[in-house]
């Protein structure tokens, strides 16, 4: 089979068919948190989408270079060139250096992102290791006349880029509606037009976090780090850039100006964007009071959760949705989503125990193919899903002897349900999900066949006894011709 992958290039506002610049090589670079609190589901959806298209071009053959950076200076509190650096203020207010303060959201974002089960990026930069880097392409950015001292501080010259490539291409903003939306605005201060941005911001006094350059003791501006880092482990052209919606623009619109203005290239061929997480319709954030960590809802400590949601949950809420669509939480939404999750561990588990019969009664390959045409539909991962839970079906038919499979098509049916379930989708059994736990396997083996023993001494009402309070439990017991089963209900 030759894949045809087809991925939505937000530049280009259509589908393309995916061809890297340098095959069988994909540069791939994504947008990491800014490291100074704990992550939250809009995070983890980013991360997992991003995931899944890391796992699915590895699995298509593709030798991935996939980048995701580390913010860990630069990032102000209004994503502007105003306000306190994010990672400062929090060190202030706890009275930490800033690198302990970025060490510990960092560590606990690792930890949220490994019980996620996404894979490690091949490289991890971070904004304050590549200064250097950074100073240098604001270096290239002045020697062709596209940004502009001021008072120790270095600005993109916007308009002027604008009228020899195009500021908007990204977003779609046209530069005179930003002129005209912000040309009233007061105080423009030290830049020559409200929309230019800080390629380098000369520190104040107070302003612990700051770096020699021949302009000022300062930091770069949060649009340079990307910049900088991409084209510096993947080139000047790379093929695939992702991130979230919201930073589309400008934080996006902004790498593309300064990437063209320091090497006159454009930097990506694929930009891929995530689409945000609403509650209740409103996009979640801190300012609306709908703010849930992923600890918070590992451990279910918040008040608008009814109860803990398990890592695996979360992943399988959020591939539900195509990355591509918003994604409403709701505690209802999470707990379909767990049934979702169990019931595709307890397929897992019963794949493993079936019987190849002489003969097919259905057909397994249209659903690989159904999988392998959602995936190569701009990872339709709830495709996949759908087309997942018919396999969950034919496995549970053919386990309860409604239908039968011979050797390849049960063959071919584990290898569709193991690949696109862990695999890709990255859904690995958690603990008491069955397939991997073994004790919980080892004590009901015990008990069925303290209940055999029973029922062979005709003892029925102690073999009655123990299938009845196994059910209020919900354990329930299958009685077979091939001796007794369980299940969690």
């Amino acid at each position: 089979m030759e894949p045809k992958l087809v991925v939505h290039n937000t530049l280009s506002r259509r589908k393309e068919v995916f061809e890297p610049i340098n095959p069988p090589h994909v540069g791939m670079y994504v947008c990491g948190p800014t490291v100074y609190g704990d992550a939250h589901l809009g995070h983890a959806r980013s991360a997992i989408v991003f995931d899944l298209v890391f796992r699915y071009l590895q699995h298509l053959g593709y030798k991935v270079r996939y980048v995701r950076n580390i913010t860990d200076v630069g990032h102000l509190e209004n994503d502007a060139d105003s306000g306190e650096d994010k990672i400062a203020k929090k060190a202030r207010l706890e009275q930490l250096e800033p690198m302990e303060v970025v060490q510990y959201f960092t560590d606990r974002y690792h930890s949220d992102m490994a019980k996620l089960n996404n894979l490690s990026p091949s490289i991890e930069p971070r904004a304050s290791g590549h200064i250097i880097e950074q100073i240098q392409m604001i270096e290239d950015i002045l020697d062709n006349n596209l940004a502009y001292e001021s008072e120790g501080s270095v600005y993109f010259d916007v308009e002027k880029y604008n009228r020899q490539y195009h500021y908007g291409k990204l977003s779609g903003r046209v530069l005179d509606d930003l002129m005209s939306n912000t040309r009233d605005l007061d105080g423009q201060g030290e830049k020559r037009n409200p929309f230019d941005f800080a390629l380098w911001k000369k520190a104040q006094p107070e302003h612990i976090m700051r770096w020699p350059s021949r302009w000022s003791k300062g930091f770069p501006g949060w649009h340079l780090e990307c910049s900088a880092m991409s084209a510096r482990y993947l080139g000047e052209r790379f093929d695939i850039h992702g991130g979230g919606m919201d930073l589309l623009f400008p934080h996006h619109e902004s790498e593309i100006a300064q990437s063209v203005a320091a090497n006159d290239t454009d930097p990506v061929k694929y930009w891929l964007h995530n689409n945000m997480i609403t509650v209740n319709g409103q996009k979640m954030g801190k300012s609306l009071g709908n703010f849930i960590t992923l600890g918070e809802f590992f451990s279910g400590n918040h008040p608008s959760l009814t109860q803990a949601f398990s890592p695996m949950t979360i992943r399988f809420f959020i591939l539900q949705a195509h990355y591509r669509s918003t994604l409403d939480f709701s505690n209802d939404a999470l707990l379909a989503a767990e049934k979702g999750y169990e019931r595709f561990m307890k397929a897992l588990n019963t794949l493993t125990k079936l019987q190849a019969s002489p003969v097919s009664s259905v057909e397994v390959e249209p659903i690989r193919q159904n999988c392998y045409d959602a995936m190569n539909d701009d990872f339709n991962s709830p495709m996949v899903i759908a087309s997942l839970f018919e396999a969950v079906r034919i496995i549970n038919s053919v386990n309860d002897k409604k239908e039968t499979l011979n050797t390849a098509d049960l063959n071919l049916l584990r290898e569709t349900f193991s690949v696109f379930t862990g695999d890709i989708l990255g859904l690995k059994p958690e603990s008491g999900s069955g397939a991997d736990n073994s004790v919980l396997d080892g004590l009901m083996q015990l008990v069925l066949d303290l209940r055999l023993n029973a029922k062979t001494a005709k003892d029925y009402a102690t073999a009655d006894k123990i299938r009845d309070q196994l059910s209020k439990i919900g354990i329930v017991v299958k009685d077979t011709k091939e001796g007794a089963t369980w299940e969690m209900n």
